[in-house]
């Protein structure tokens, strides 16, 4: 049985990074020993910066985004089109859409797309959410960011149904990308922008 190289405080640090996206055992035993080595210049104010994070985040009771005030900063910018609400299934696409400046609307969140497989109905998505806003008369347009994936597809169709009521536009976000998956992540690396103006009803 091979040696103990660490204390038991250092595996369990890279056992930690090991749970984080495209970090392997191999590449978090590298990470850990770069904090290590920078222990003062980025282990410390990381700690720090982790427990402000702990302390401070929420989720934004308008959109669904996460941010350290409620609501969030992109709900209180006086700068943004109330016309506009962006649909995304994840946190994650609307700072990718944030990234690309690919929109000047706000957002709203569903957590997750449609997806009986998995277990994952109407129920666990905050559409409820979404259909009133929609009834707002600031708001003309709804934008489905979605992927292209059945689940994607299924759960755009769905809310399109239910916004019938609501006498907005819905139309479709995409990006002109190799693999056109739909995803709101395509405009993460700057790819050119679409709007597609197709009416879905």
């Amino acid at each position: 049985m091979p040696a103990a190289v660490a204390g038991p405080e250092i595996e369990r640090l890279i056992q930690l990074l090991a749970r984080l996206p495209g970090l392997g055992p191999r590449s978090a035993r590298r990470a850990a020993l770069h904090l290590i080595k920078k222990r003062e210049a980025l282990m410390t104010p990381l700690s720090a910066a982790l427990q402000v994070a702990i302390d401070k985040i929420q989720v934004c009771k308008t959109c669904g985004n996460i941010d350290t005030q409620n609501p969030c900063t992109v709900c209180t910018d006086p700068r943004r089109d109330p016309a506009i609400i962006v649909v995304v299934a994840d946190v994650a696409d609307l700072w990718a859409l944030e990234r690309a400046h690919a929109t000047n609307g706000f957002y709203h969140v569903l957590g997750a797309t449609l997806s009986p497989l998995d277990g994952v109905g109407p129920q666990d998505l905050t559409i409820e959410a979404l259909v009133a806003r929609a009834h707002d008369p600031r708001v003309s347009e709804i934008i489905l960011a979605l992927n292209a994936t059945v689940d994607g597809q299924t759960t755009a169709h769905y809310i399109t149904d239910l916004l019938q009521e609501a006498g907005v536009k819905v139309t479709r976000l995409k990006a002109r990308c190799p693999r056109q998956c739909g995803s709101a992540r395509c405009f993460e690396n700057g790819n050119q922008r679409t709007h597609d103006e197709r009416r879905l009803r």
